[in-house]
């Protein structure tokens, strides 16, 4: 079975602070109701009940998992659904309301109808819930226990991994399978991902897609550069990413060189206060590391594209492709658009360059892609299964990984970038003070942004040679999760959450 995992499903848009602990159980709240309505059940049901296990029912306050799961049993859906809508579902919950069940059908509820259970951990994840219905009579009408599985993935209790419908065209199952395709076939692992993507959707599909999943996280971006104030919780933390944004404004106004690092970090910061917020985000692969690969894309994007160095795929003024072609698929601005003046002698620099812009987002996007798959499907992108190196860890690699694409790097070159951000995150805990994703979560993403480049720029200056494999230290980082304990496991019972004060 092949490790690829799309690029629509990883990165996929929802709504903060947490893809394993919001947009997971809003998934699983909504598809027990759908599965209600397919079985006749729905206007049957009188009640329901939901356990949060584990690491749900530990953080699941802090990180808005009975809100998500309010939403879920009204119908919304983490893609479309209001940020606001789902942000105090449970939270303002009035005494006597009723629950209109998908929307259509008003049962009794009240908040204790969700019930939190830290301490009971079940086998088959750490992050597992279980939703109950009862008919008018008490009588059980359907139970479903849910393993949320890291970055808004879903698992029914009994179910086997869920296997690709379509077998993917181009299988592997670890980094070395990946090269090694990759130069038998003498394509970029961009372009591998892209070939299972078609079999899925077509060409224009995954270009209007990738620039859908690029143009939300560009937006959340500017979104948390433009927001100010505090964010929800105890603990009172101060958005920091808008007077960055003015400070480095100011500079730039003034004369000074631009500051790509601390743009850089201000891009994470941004992201991640957002998601903190529970406003709209991307799992990137998940939300508690959502700011890392926006972040290099956008740094890339800002200072890097128009340099000339390794953009791939870039267009010239005479309307040729510099580099494979396999990438430049059609999308919302085609190359007709970027030439539409050509016949008068006309040139569209800002066509062009967009259109350049494009090409290398969508390739960074693949290759964040291809090596996200491989720490999905062989060690774990859940902050409760392996602590933060799970997540910022993976991003970071995810991150390393597509910058050095973009610049130009060989598939061996960004397999050694991913390792060097992956080996130097090992161990990482995850222990949200308070439960909420804030501290240490938020800057934690703006210097794994920082390892990112750093990783990208050592594995560029070398030839792709290197002592440790990727796959070593993604079997090593999923062994590490393991021996790790709960304490360090998004439970809030160990680390930071209980040396800082909260107040």
């Amino acid at each position: 079975m092949s490790a690829y995992v799309s690029a629509f499903e990883l990165f996929s848009i929802g709504v903060g602070p947490s893809s394993s602990h919001t947009v997971g159980p809003m998934r699983a709240a909504l598809d027990f109701v759908e599965r209600l309505r397919a079985s006749g059940s729905l206007t049957r049901a009188s009640r329901l009940a939901c356990t949060l296990y584990g690491s749900l029912g530990a953080t699941g306050i802090g990180h808005g998992t009975p809100d998500a799961v309010v939403a879920g049993f009204q119908g919304l859906e983490p893609a479309t659904a209001d940020p606001d809508a789902v942000r105090s579902a449970w939270t303002d919950w009035p005494e006597g309301r009723p629950l209109l069940l998908a929307g259509v059908h008003p049962i009794p509820f009240a908040k204790g109808d969700i019930t939190f259970a830290p301490r009971t951990r079940l086998p088959g994840h750490p992050n597992a819930m279980t939703i109950e219905a009862f008919d008018a009579g008490g009588s059980p009408l359907s139970s479903q226990t849910y393993y949320s599985v890291g970055g808004g993935f879903i698992r029914r209790d009994g179910e086997a991994p869920r296997v690709q419908a379509r077998p993917f065209p181009l299988d592997f199952d670890d980094a070395q399978s990946l090269i090694a395709l990759c130069d038998e076939r003498g394509i970029t692992i961009a372009e591998a991902a892209r070939v299972n993507e078609e079999a899925l959707r077509t060409d224009a599909e995954i270009a209007s897609g990738l620039d859908a999943i690029w143009d939300a996280m560009a937006g959340c971006v500017e979104a948390g550069l433009q927001n100010d104030g505090v964010l929800p919780g105890m603990l009172r933390v101060k958005r920091r990413a808008s007077a960055i944004r003015a400070q480095l404004e100011a500079a730039e106004a003034d004369g000074h060189r631009e500051l790509p690092g601390e743009w850089l970090g201000a891009f994470a910061l941004a992201v991640n206060e957002q998601n903190a917020a529970g406003g709209r985000v991307v799992t990137a692969p998940t939300n508690g590391a959502a700011g890392i690969v926006p972040a290099v894309g956008m740094y890339w994007w800002r200072f890097l594209a128009d340099s000339g160095l390794g953009v791939g795929n870039a267009v010239t003024p005479h309307g040729e492709l510099v580099g494979s072609a396999l990438l430049g698929f059609a999308g919302p601005r085609s190359l007709s658009d970027a030439f539409g003046a050509a016949s008068a002698g006309a040139w569209d620099e800002d066509a062009v360059a967009e259109a350049n812009r494009r090409r290398g987002i969508r390739r960074y996007l693949l290759t964040a892609t291809a090596l996200g798959s491989l720490f999905k499907a062989n060690a774990s992108i859940s902050g409760a299964e392996g602590g933060c190196q799970a997540e910022v860890g993976s991003a970071c690699a995810m991150a390393a990984g597509g910058l050095t694409a973009v610049m130009g790097g060989t598939s061996r070159q960004i397999e050694n970038a991913a390792e060097i951000a992956m080996e130097h995150h090992l161990g990482l805990t995850c222990d949200p003070v308070g439960g909420l994703v804030q501290i240490p979560c938020i800057e934690r993403n703006a210097i794994a942004a920082s390892t990112a480049v750093t990783a990208a720029r050592l594995a560029l200056r070398g030839d792709g040679s290197h002592y440790v494999s990727l796959d070593t230290v993604v079997e090593t980082m999923r062994q590490t999760g393991i021996d790790m304990s709960t304490k360090y496991k998004e439970t809030s019972e160990g680390g930071l959450a209980v040396n800082v004060i909260e107040c």
